[in-house]
């Protein structure tokens, strides 16, 4: 299934599917996510997805529990040897099994966070074309 308006960016199951063409179109829009999100797409671009992670996996009726996104807290980092080393593999694990984690007691001010969150979202908040310059694929 297609739900993108551009027809190039596909969903689900599709035996025909061609990820480097997929990716290719991604890539030359210049928009990122967000430029997939205000074309109308409703569902995860395959491309996304994890394939082999996606084996097996059932929705309704499981009595697995949800995973959620790892919370790693820094609290005591920079005292404690062995605290470093706890901390230092699970950020490790998190990066394998979800390619992102939160932190928290990171000693960053509110503030900062705050700021930063703001300047994010007044980025995306740009026309386009504007974004389209700063685009990068690093691959």
């Amino acid at each position: 299934m297609v739900t993108s308006n551009s027809d190039k960016i596909q969903v689900g199951k599709i035996s025909d599917w061609d990820r480097k063409s997929e990716v290719k179109f991604f890539d030359d829009t210049k928009l990122g996510v967000k430029g997939l999100l205000d074309a109308g797409l409703s569902k995860i671009p395959r491309m996304f997805m994890d394939e082999q992670k996606m084996t097996g996996m059932t929705t309704c009726g499981s009595t697995v529990p949800p995973e959620r996104v790892p919370i790693i807290n820094f609290k005591d980092m920079d005292k404690d040897a062995a605290v470093r080393s706890q901390i230092i593999k699970k950020v490790g694990d998190a990066c394998d099994k979800w390619g992102f984690f939160q932190v928290v007691n990171n000693g960053i001010p509110e503030s900062v966070l705050n700021a930063m969150i703001d300047g994010i979202q007044r980025f995306h908040e740009q026309d386009d074309e504007t974004k389209k310059a700063w685009y990068s694929c690093d691959s």
